[in-house]
């Protein structure tokens, strides 16, 4: 099943917002077998939408298109594909009362008349009702092909896609007398090992990887090993992606610390409860975003103690005890600092665990001896104590969030290995 995607809306053009609607378009539909040839954006103008919905009908017969289904006089997207397919826009009064319910319920009063132009479907389409929204899904066939119109809102936009769209294209494919297959996929989440050393490393086992295929996706985080299968039944497909799985874990190693959308900072907390440790960290460079990783996942309290955000040298003296001669003779940013900042801050928590980051983030503050992008790290798990230099590249903003993850990587291989 071969399909293209528009999307419509000119803040997607100008870059105020990121057009996220076609990915999600492209995973679910790929899921079913589905394959997304070509994606199109234009802005909220009827002879730009009319003549990308009509090119794209005329290679593909099927096209989903987001956007412009409002009730603002912008949205004039089902005024175009009703043009294409000579459908005149009638008035749905069943979706015009369900419309004036939904106002009376949410308290807002009686519906603005600007919200009846939302009913008016193209002759012949079938609405998709849209209960996180004003704006229907339509689904419009014809002589041309066939037109999915869905809102841009995002989660609208993904119920949709989600319980009426799929569920409808996985039919027409039956009906079709296609094979049920799909495309699958499976992400292995690295860190601390570049783009470049892990093709080195996995190039023994790729050839007998196939038919799945490996896509390299580098992140701030890390290098994230996109396993696909293709247009396969779901059975050899899932049984293909372990066997790749199985294959590349040996090879990967520590380096791997899960799967699919795995955050690292949740990996760490599961260590931590597994042996029942608990946890402090000591930022400087970092100003925080190590903490923040860590409560950002459920249920962190129970073993995260809290943190120390030591950005001044008094700081680092006061509050986590770390030498003034440690500081004059090594500097702020110096593995010996990093170790006695992990040290204080398990003793100011009481904690068997503690990490700490301090480095040079930029703009400026760099030396020709530490660069900016200079950040050293210092772990202590339980009697253990381990300290490491790395260079981070990248601006501010990237650096401190790359060394977040490096902070947080140290602690789950000290945990690992011990």
């Amino acid at each position: 099943m071969d399909l293209e995607v528009v999307t419509i809306g000119t803040e997607l053009l100008l870059g105020f917002t990121v057009d996220s609607n076609a990915a999600e378009i492209s995973q679910a539909l790929a899921s079913i077998g589905g394959q997304v040839s070509r994606r199109t954006t234009v802005g909220d103008e009827r002879d730009a939408i009319r003549a990308a919905v009509a090119d794209a009908l005329h290679r593909a017969r099927f096209v989903i298109v987001t956007g412009g289904l409002g009730p603002t006089k912008d949205d004039i997207t089902k005024h175009a594909v009703a043009n294409i397919f000579q459908a005149p826009l009638e008035l749905d009064r069943d979706y015009l009362a369900t419309l004036e319910r939904r106002f009376e319920k949410l308290g807002r009063g009686p519906m603005p008349e600007t919200n009846r132009s939302q009913a008016l479907v193209p002759r012949g389409a079938i609405v998709l009702p849209n209960p996180r929204g004003t704006a229907p899904g339509l689904w419009l066939e014809g002589a041309v092909g066939a037109v999915v119109m869905l809102p841009g809102v995002p989660h609208e936009m993904r119920w949709l896609l989600t319980h009426e769209v799929v569920p409808l294209c996985q039919e027409r494919i039956v009906r079709g007398g296609g094979t049920p297959s799909m495309t699958r996929s499976r992400t292995l989440r690295t860190t601390g090992i570049s783009e470049s050393q892990l093709a080195v490393d996995v190039q023994a086992v790729e050839p007998g990887l196939a038919p799945i295929t490996l896509a390299f996706l580098p992140t701030l985080g890390g290098v994230d090993l996109r396993l696909t299968a293709w247009s396969m039944p779901q059975a050899q497909a899932d049984t293909a992606l372990e066997a790749a799985v199985a294959a590349l874990r040996p090879v990967l190693e520590m380096h791997v610390y899960g799967e699919g959308e795995t955050d690292l900072a949740a990996v760490v907390l599961q260590a931590l409860r597994r042996d029942k440790l608990s946890l402090a960290v000591a930022e400087s460079c970092t100003g925080g975003l190590l903490g923040g990783r860590l409560t950002a996942i459920p249920g962190s309290s129970d073993c995260f103690a809290g943190g120390v955000i030591s950005y001044a040298n008094d700081s680092k003296v006061r509050d986590l005890g770390v030498s003034p001669a440690l500081i004059d003779e090594f500097g702020a940013v110096s593995e010996q600092v990093a170790e006695a900042m992990a040290v204080g801050v398990c003793r100011r928590f009481e904690t068997d665990v503690g990490v700490a980051v301090t480095g040079i983030a930029g703009p400026s503050g760099g030396t020709p001896e530490k660069p900016v992008g200079t950040v050293c790290f210092g772990a202590k798990v339980r009697h253990k104590q381990r300290a490491i230099t790395r260079w981070i590249p990248g601006g501010r903003q990237e650096i401190r969030a790359r060394a977040t993850q490096a902070g947080l990587d140290a602690v789950r291989r000290m945990l690992q290995h011990d």
